[in-house]
């Protein structure tokens, strides 16, 4: 699969994700690296926040 292949399903993927489910992925989150955000400060980030924040790290933990 194509990085831009990669990046529009991934993107697509996400952007069908409530606020609950994306915040689970996030805290389960398993790349190259460890994120670590609190219950409350999830909370107060909009959805479409925390889809971007999602998608970088997707995207980061994907790339070489």
């Amino acid at each position: 699969m194509s990085a831009r292949e990669y990046f529009e399903k991934t993107a697509t993927s996400i952007a069908s994700l409530n606020k609950s489910q994306v915040k689970r992925k996030l805290k389960n989150f398993h790349g190259r690296f460890r994120l670590d955000f609190t219950e409350d400060y999830l909370d107060g980030l909009t959805v479409d926040r925390l889809r971007h924040i999602l998608l970088a790290a997707m995207i980061s933990a994907k790339s070489n």
